[in-house]
């Protein structure tokens, strides 16, 4: 589970700001929140604000964290990180992240600086209930480990083999160094970051083998009046599947027997399944089904569905990890409510936070402009926060909680519209006069 994230010189965040997922002392629906290390931890916030003002900007922090983590970089390549560029001394310095988390049962902060040629520092905290444990420290190149690691000479010459570059969490982990491993699975497997354009699962998991995916796709497909009734997927003939050619050939080459590559999104319509089995290259197109007044089903091109009902699509398999709490996953979700009716999302919301329990360790974190989800008969005043972006450029953050008149039975939409609680857009009006 996220804890808390804090970043500085990214984007549009110049100034130091800290997202934390760590429930206040409100009453309100504290029989949902799970405890950790006597912490209440929220399941859930909503990121509002204006266009511009900087929400994407914190998604594509935890997103470029998870990168830098698990992909690296390559030797002659830069670090793709991004400063505050609106005045000259941020461009300068390095962009820094720091990040909380429980990964099993062990609570860490993990946190690095980085510019565009080299990392400059980067730690590792095992968070105790007696203290911090610091397991790894990096300074400009130099590294001092716990004295109570084993292994002690292996991790120095993993240090040694570590480049300005690349971060030495990676790095070790690349080197089958197994000490650090559950902090970067973590990053692998439990953080999952979802983009306005993007899919979160490849279609074949919509259609087959994924726990009970199948099953609750189709039941949220009928429920939310999309009018399909269920997601197949049929096999085309290889030449005949309008990908360009390069783009299958390279897919190809880069599948794994058993392995599976999704084509296509939102903005083509199509979505193609490319499949290694046995050696042979498979393409499967998805298609949809509706049922028809006289009972027969009639097969659609997902390119025939409208743009909500493919954002759907791209979402059920995340929200149907969310609703099973045997796994612990932190969901994020860019623009949550794009192409959707307040309604719809609002069904998806719902549906998640009645599986949400102590007992639960998932997490769902999505930005949306949608102020009808701005409710506090779903959400509580610390599960909604807000980005503004002030005179010169750089972003701030804050939650409802920070408010001391925001009271659990007031209407926070009328406040917020109003922008008594900032986070909306500044529109400037311009009187046009005939010339």
């Amino acid at each position: 589970m996220l804890i808390r994230l804090t970043v500085e010189n990214w984007k549009s965040f110049r100034d130091p700001v800290t997202f934390s997922m760590v429930a206040t002392l409100e009453r309100q629906y504290r029989k949902r929140l799970p405890t950790v290390r006597n912490m209440k931890l929220l399941p859930i916030t909503a990121i509002y604000g204006g266009n511009a003002s900087g929400k994407s900007n914190l998604v594509h922090a935890l997103s470029f964290i998870k990168n830098l983590v698990v992909k690296g970089t390559s030797p002659k390549k830069s670090i793709p990180v991004v400063p505050f560029r609106l005045d000259r001394e941020s461009i300068e310095k390095p962009s820094k992240f720091q990040i909380a988390f429980v990964a099993g049962k062990s609570v860490y902060e993990y946190s690095f600086a980085v510019t565009r040629q080299h990392v400059v520092e980067e730690k590792l905290v095992e968070v105790l209930t007696k203290g911090d444990k610091i397991l790894y420290d990096r300074q400009e190149g130099k590294y001092s480990f716990d004295p109570t690691l084993p292994d002690h000479e292996s991790l120095k010459i993993i240090g040694n083999g570590t480049r300005d570059n690349q971060l030495y969490l990676s790095n070790s982990v690349s080197q089958n160094q197994k000490q650090f491993l559950p902090v970067y699975e973590w990053f692998e497997g439990s953080l999952l970051v979802i983009g306005p354009e993007q899919s979160f699962l490849s279609m074949d998991q919509m259609i087959e083998g994924f726990d009970d995916l199948p099953e609750f796709a189709k039941e949220m497909l009928q429920r939310l009046d999309t009018g399909i009734s269920r997601l197949e997927s049929e096999t085309i003939p290889y030449d005949n599947a309008p990908i360009p050619k390069y783009i299958k050939e390279k897919v190809f080459s880069e599948l794994a027997d058993g392995d599976t590559e999704n084509i296509g999104g939102p903005s083509v319509g199509h979505r193609y399944i490319l499949r290694r089995k046995e050696g042979e290259n498979i393409i499967e197109k998805v298609v949809s089904y509706h049922g028809s007044p006289d009972g027969i089903e009639v097969k659609f091109d997902l390119m025939h569905e409208s743009d909500g009902t493919l954002r759907l699509i791209d979402l059920l398999p995340a929200f149907s990890l969310l609703i099973n709490n045997k796994i612990n996953k932190v969901v994020i979700i860019d623009e949550l409510d794009r192409s959707l009716h307040t309604l719809l999302t609002r069904s998806l919301l719902e549906e998640y936070l009645q599986h949400c329990s102590p007992e639960s360790g998932n997490q769902l974190i999505f930005t949306t402009h949608d102020v009808m989800l701005m409710d506090q008969s779903m959400l509580r005043r610390d599960e909604m926060w807000v980005t503004e972006r002030d005179d010169t450029g750089n972003t701030t953050l804050f939650s409802f909680s920070d408010y001391k008149d925001v009271r659990y039975d007031k209407d926070v939409r009328k406040s917020y519209l109003l922008g008594r609680m900032g986070g909306v857009p500044r529109i400037l009006f311009i009187k046009m006069r005939n010339s």
